[in-house]
């Protein structure tokens, strides 16, 4: 009879512990190539260890999505003396080049997009509204598709820039979006004013175009289908207002199930959001959430428009210590998706907080640097002293909300001088 093999001979079957010590672990998403990771980068695990530390690949994919935004505001033509006033500058072949960004023939321009605020800020004119340019959609060209590893298709939405636009703005309250015919889920509400940017046409004009919406969706459904045999995504890059438009535009893609496709995963959809303000209420993110759709939200801690609407009725404000739902927590915003922040803030340029390409800059910097100002920490290191002594807590905490709400206000204010 043969001696038994000792438990340490190498004949010897390993233990279940020891087979998983020596398995080789799977290299991180953010060493492999862009081609291989598409899926993690655009959110399939809600980024789940790539924002701290920031992942090299998501940071190169912020930007390379923060640049092809950027040509949404390098093309608009703003001049009233303009044959092309409010619309874009340059023709869709052309429009990459010329505003410089980078690879410009990494994506082919496929339509230009148009939005009509449902506003008159001059009634006693009485002049109908006009559509202005408001963003593009793209598409991966073939060269491309193998260092992306997939095809893309990408819609850019600019932020607010002409005054109709700020006041729909300030429509600062929740409506049903009932935006799939079939289901219209009342309990899904978004801001009026982003909803009406959304879905207003041109209707008193006879040649007038279609809605933002309906536009939008033609396009993107017909490059869907167009490369419904390759791997896909769908992209959506936004800034200030134009964030708005691209969670209601991604929120509306997945509830009418555009990006489904029969015995194969879905067509991921997710939102770059740039400076963003709250877009619905609790009900609206449940739902993106159940959707599937992914949204990657950059923010500066300074810029005021990221915490609005809803300044004081928030995500922050529903629950009484964490746990019990109030009443009201329906009602309030709340903000979708996953946060990467920022931190600066330049007292000489006030409008910086908010400014697109200073955002880009921001994510290229390591994350421990700030841009900030020691005078302004010291302004409120002095109020929460002097406040402290003089005042009880009760009313320390009213004067905390309206000093807050001050600041708000003025650099919502500064933001928008500085941008019209």
């Amino acid at each position: 009879m043969a001696p038994p093999i000792p438990s340490s001979s190498p004949l010897s079957p390993p233990s279940s512990s020891s087979m998983v010590a020596h398995l080789p672990r799977a290299p991180p998403a953010s060493s492999l190539p862009l081609s291989r990771v598409w899926r993690e980068i655009q959110g399939s695990n809600n980024w789940e260890n790539l924002i701290d530390p920031l992942s090299p690949i998501l940071q190169q994919e912020i930007t390379r999505y923060g640049n092809l935004l950027s040509a949404s505001y390098k093309g608009f033509d703003l001049n009233p003396n303009s044959k092309r006033y409010l619309n874009c500058k340059y023709g869709k072949k052309s429009l990459l080049k010329e505003s410089g960004t980078h690879d410009p023939d990494g994506y082919q321009v496929t339509k230009y997009i148009y939005a009509t605020p449902d506003i008159n800020i001059n009634p006693i004119q009485n002049e109908p509204n006009r559509a202005r340019w408001i963003g593009y959609v793209a598409v991966s060209s073939d060269d491309s598709v193998k260092r992306l590893g997939r095809r893309d298709i990408v819609a850019t939405f600019r932020g607010t820039v002409t005054n109709p636009e700020w006041m729909a703005n300030l429509m600062s309250s929740l409506t049903p979006a009932r935006l799939d015919p079939h289901n219209p889920r009342p309990d899904v509400k978004v801001e009026s004013g982003f909803l009406s940017l959304y879905t207003s046409s041109e209707s008193e004009s006879k040649f007038g175009l279609e809605s933002c919406r309906e536009q939008l969706l033609s396009e993107i459904s017909r490059l869907v289908n167009k490369y419904k045999d390759e791997d896909m995504s769908i992209t959506l890059a936004g800034h200030s207002m134009g964030s708005s438009l691209a969670h209601l535009l991604a929120y509306d893609i997945a509830e009418l199930g555009l990006n489904k496709r029969r015995g194969e995963k879905d067509v991921p959809v997710t939102v770059f959001s740039f400076a963003g303000p709250r877009v619905g209420n609790l009900g609206f993110k449940k739902r993106c959430e159940e959707l599937g759709v992914k949204v990657l939200r950059i923010t500066n801690v300074n810029d005021p428009i990221t915490k609005l609407p809803g300044f004081l009725f928030n995500e922050n404000f529903r629950a009484l210590g964490g746990v019990y739902e109030l009443p009201w927590s329906c009602s309030c915003y709340t903000h979708v998706g996953v946060e990467l922040t920022l931190d600066f803030f330049d007292v000489q340029n006030i409008s910086c907080v908010h400014d697109l390409d200073t955002y880009i800059s921001l994510v290229n910097r390591p994350r421990s640097s700030k841009s900030t100002v020691a005078e302004d920490n010291f302004g409120s290191n002095f109020f929460n002293k002097t406040s402290e002594m003089m005042f009880p807590k009760g009313q320390r905490r009213a004067l905390r909300l309206r000093n807050a709400a001050t600041k708000a206000a003025y650099l919502i204010g500064s933001v928008s001088n500085h941008i019209l």
